[in-house]
This record gives C-alpha cells, sequence and structure tokens, in this order.
C-alpha cells in the first residue's frame, strides 16, 4: 500500500500543502510515482537560525573539498624531495582527482537511499581518515593511495551538500545558497596554494592534511544537531551495485586517457587507443545494464526531458570553460606580460572572484523573477561576446583583466540556474541522484576541457613546448610572445564557442515554475 492509500483512498493535490502540491503537478509522470512523492504531512519548518546554522557548517565542510584541491600543488616540490621521488608527483593530485570524480554519483545515489547523515558522515570520515593517512605516509606510493582515499571522501562532499541543501531551502530560494557555495570553491582555490607553500616552507608538508581534522570536527559539531530537524525524502531500496561499479571503471579509465594522453602516451598511440576503447565499452555495457535493471542505480531518464540534458550541458560548459582557463592562463601571463608565477596566480582573481559574482547576481534574480533562467541566457550570452572579443583582439594587461573580469562575470550566472532546475525537475526521493550526476558530468567536462585547451595550445605550438609554468624549468623552450598571443586565440575561441553552446542550452531548457516564496515577497535569510 502506498503513502496515499495509507490516508485515503484518494487525494485531492488542491486539499494538499501549497509548495508539495505545486511539486506534484509541475512533475511530469514519468519522472515521479505515487511511490515516489514526497510525504503529505508537510515538514517542521526550520527557524532562520537553525537554516543559517546549517548552512555555515555545509560551508565549512564544502571548504575542505575546495581546499583539497588545490592546497596540494605548491607542496608537491618539497614532498618530492623529501621521498626523493620526482617521476610519480602528479599521481599525488591524479589520484585524489580520479577517485573524486568517480564516487560523486555514487554518494548521490546513496543520499537518496540511505539519507543524507549518513552519507555526510561516512564522505566526512573517509576525507579524515584519507588526511591523516596522507599525513604519516611514509612514502610516495603510500601517500598516493592515501589520496585515493581521501578523494573517495572528497568526492562525496560535494553532491551530499547540495542535496542537504535542496531540503532544507525552497528552489526559489536555493539560488542564493548555490552562489554561496561558488565563494566558498573561490576562497579554497585562491588560499589553497597560499597554505600550502607556507606550511611547505615555514611548517611541514603533512599540516596541508593536519588541518582538515579541526576543520571536519567544526563542521560535524555545527551540522550533526541539526541534521534530526532536516526533512526526510530518501526512499530505501535495493542498491544497483553492478551499475554504480561500472560507471565509476568508466569514468576512471577515461579520466587517465584524459591524464596520460598528450603526455605519458601520445593521443593515437596503441595504449591510448586501447583504453578510450575500454572506457567507450564500459559505458555502453552501464546503459545496457541500466535499461534493464529494476532499480538502476542511475535511472537514464532522469537523464532525459526538456532539463536535464540542456541543464547538465550548460553547467558543464560553463565549469569547463573556467577550469580550463585558469589552468592554461597562467602561461599566457607569464610568456606575454612577463608576470613571475605568483602574480600570474594573482592575475587568476578576477576571473575567480568575479564569476560568484555573477552566481550571487543570478541567484538573487531567481529569488524574485518569474523567469529565472532569463539571467542565465543574458550572462551566457554576455561571457559570449567577452570570448569573441579576447579572441579577435590584443589588449594591455589592464585591459585583458577587465575583459576577464567581464566575461567571468556572465559565467558564473550559468552555475545556480542549471543546479536549481536540475533539482527542481525531479522528485525530492531523486534529488541526490541528479545532483550526484551533475556533479560526475561537470568532473569530467572540466577534465576534457583541460585536455582539450592544452592540445590546442601543443598544436598552435609544437609538441615539444611545455605548459601550465613548465616552461621556468631548466632547459625550458622560450615562447615567443607573438607566438603565444596567436595559440591563445585559439584557445579563446574555444572558451567563446562553450559559451555559445550554454547560451543556446539555457534558451532551449524548458523553465518550470519554482516553488517557494512569491516572486513579490522578501525572501528570509537573503542578507
Amino acid at each position: 500500500m502506498n503513502k496515499f492509500d495509507r490516508q485515503s483512498d484518494s487525494v485531492d493535490i488542491q486539499a494538499l500543502p501549497d509548495d508539495i502540491a505545486e511539486e506534484l503537478s509541475r512533475l511530469p509522470s514519468e519522472v515521479i510515482s505515487v511511490d515516489d512523492a514526497p510525504s503529505i504531512a508537510p515538514p517542521v519548518p526550520l527557524s532562520s537560525d537553525e537554516v543559517r546554522t546549517i548552512v555555515i557548517s555545509l560551508m565549512v565542510t564544502m571548504f575542505l573539498a575546495a581546499l583539497d584541491q588545490t592546497i596540494v600543488a605548491t607542496a608537491l616540490p618539497t614532498i618530492g624531495r623529501q621521498f626523493q621521488d620526482v617521476s610519480n608527483l602528479s599521481w599525488v593530485i591524479t589520484a585524489y582527482l580520479l577517485a573524486s570524480t568517480a564516487v560523486a554519483p555514487v554518494f548521490g545515489t546513496l543520499s537518496d537511499i540511505y539519507g543524507r547523515r549518513v552519507m555526510i558522515i561516512i564522505s566526512l570520515s573517509l576525507f579524515v581518515a584519507g588526511s591523516v593517512l596522507c599525513a604519516i605516509a611514509p612514502n610516495m606510493p603510500m601517500l598516493i593511495l592515501a589520496r585515493g582515499l581521501q578523494g573517495l571522501g572528497g568526492g562525496g562532499i560535494m553532491p551530499v551538500v547540495q542535496t542537504v541543501i535542496s531540503d532544507v531551502v525552497s528552489p526559489r530560494e536555493r539560488g542564493q545558497y548555490q552562489a554561496y557555495f561558488s565563494s566558498v570553491w573561490m576562497v579554497g582555490g585562491i588560499l589553497g596554494p597560499v597554505i600550502g607553500g607556507v606550511f611547505a616552507e615555514h611548517l611541514h608538508w603533512s599540516m596541508i592534511f593536519w588541518i582538515n581534522l579541526p576543520l571536519a570536527a567544526a563542521a560535524l559539531a555545527l551540522l550533526l544537531p541539526k541534521m534530526k530537524k532536516i526533512p526526510v525524502f530518501h526512499r530505501k531500496r535495493k542498491v544497483d551495485w553492478l551499475g554504480g561499479l561500472l560507471l565509476m571503471a568508466s569514468a576512471v579509465v577515461f579520466m587517465l586517457v584524459l591524464t596520460w594522453g598528450g603526455t605519458r602516451y601520445a593521443w593515437l598511440s596503441p595504449t591510448v587507443l586501447a583504453m578510450v576503447g575500454g572506457a567507450v565499452a564500459l559505458a555502453v555495457t552501464f546503459v545496457w545494464h541500466a535499461r534493464r535493471a529494476d532499480e538502476p542505480f542511475l535511472p537514464l531518464p532522469l537523464l532525459t526531458g526538456s532539463v536535464a540534458p540542456f541543464a547538465l550541458t550548460a553547467g558543464g560548459c560553463g565549469l569547463g570553460a573556467i577550469t580550463g582557463l585558469t589552468v592554461q592562463l597562467p602561461l599566457y601571463y607569464e610568456q606575454v606580460y612577463h608576470l613571475t608565477a605568483s602574480e600570474a596566480g594573482l592575475a587568476l582573481i578576477p576571473l575567480a572572484a568575479v564569476s560568484t559574482v555573477g552566481a550571487a547576481v543570478a541567484g538573487r534574480t531567481m529569488a524574485r523573477a518569474k523567469h529565472y533562467k532569463r539571467v542565465a541566457i543574458v550572462g551566457t550570452s554576455w561571457a559570449a561576446l567577452c570570448g569573441l572579443v579576447l579572441t579577435v583582439t590584443t589588449l594591455p594587461l589592464w585591459g585583458l583583466l577587465l575583459l576577464m573580469a567581464a566575461f567571468a562575470l556572465g559565467l558564473g550566472t550559468t552555475f545556480p540556474v542549471c543546479v536549481v532546475s536540475l533539482q527542481n525537475s525531479v522528485a525530492r526521493p531523486q534529488v541526490g541522484t541528479i545532483t550526484g550526476a551533475m556533479n560526475f558530468f561537470r568532473s569530467l567536462m572540466s577534465s576534457f576541457t583541460v585536455a582539450a585547451f592544452a592540445a590546442i595550445l601543443l598544436i598552435a605550438l609544437g609538441t615539444d613546448v611545455p605548459l601550465a609554468g613548465e616552461h621556468h624549468a631548466a632547459g625550458a623552450v622560450a615562447i615567443p610572445a607573438d607566438d603565444m598571443r596567436h595559440a591563445f586565440r585559439y584557445v579563446f575561441g574555444a572558451a567563446t564557442a562553450l559559451m555559445t553552446i550554454a547560451a543556446l542550452c539555457l534558451i532551449a531548457m524548458e523553465e518550470r515554475p519554482l516553488a517557494g516564496p512569491s516572486a513579490k515577497q522578501p525572501v528570509e535569510m537573503a542578507e
């Protein structure tokens, strides 16, 4: 007997609470069934102070994952010298990225089955355990394995945090909070290299891992007492472990292709081609299995329709563009404008910081405007126009930084609109699944874009030219400024194409009504 039968033989949707009635009415019949519907009994509303405490604790939790993406990079030379092993240093970062990307959909789906509280505890526990093992690692192989374990926890933090926010904040209000989390990623990305360098130079490199323990303890101390009050929307069901393993395996092989292609192996080498074939075979097997499983790990219908494919593509293009530029721009700044490595890092701040301003603008607009996707359409179109200007003109440094800031302002509008639109398009018991899938595809798109931008530069400059700051190494080849300007026009052109695709996807995406306070009402906790 389903939830509705326990209440009565039939239910009048108009008689339900407004937020639940609106959610049921806007969802297509193929996405939500009676058994998947949210509980009829409205949850006890959280107070402003409780919401604020939950948000702060989630921001601290997400800061852990954001910080560990970048804090290790500046400490790598010190680690390599201590372990007398520089050939495997890249695996300290690669192991984390592989693990975190592969498990993002796993944690999202499991949070829909076992609940958010259990999964946030598991992800933080894995992250802390990995941090401790990294700090005490006696050699490079153990450090790499520990980083993989840390990545398992870090990869679960992002989707679970975004899912918890969907449980406590209505879709109309949610965009503002997504902007807050974008600022956390920006701060973590900027502070990470600085903190890592200070620890490695003045203290000990292991401090970059020990610092995670007090941060994790603070996050759990703030969050766990409030988790009991968060509405429960998960639904116990059988876990499709085979489907999850197939999805993770295909992601890992694909990420290895992007990591090794063009560096360790040539793109057309038998090794890379075999790995591409393996990734495709695993992905096809996953799709075949998902179509036949009674309760697949990632239901394929969630990724179809008039919202999901467009929101996933637009969000992936936005994150891919900013990630690819962040990785490659330091080389441009150093070669063309003769900045030092630290100055080139500071020159990235307009790109990272202003994108959070764009996210904040979009979030506030979503809380008040009926046609909320228009701000993202305008933003991505503006970013594409700025990218076009970057492609066809040569600017002084101050002009380039201003234009990059304008580009980032438009790009940032995509993130809250895409996240909230995706979560708003599925039933409550499936929000974790779609959020995990979103993070999974975004990570793949970011890795693909970084590899694509590097390939563009290699083709334009020559395959023997080191990239991403490696030209400072002894005996590295100097790159003429004019050649670098010419090569980067193709990179800026690729970023322009990504933002154009994002704008077209947002135009095509269905704009479903957002549940929550009326656009005319002030949104509590907005300030």
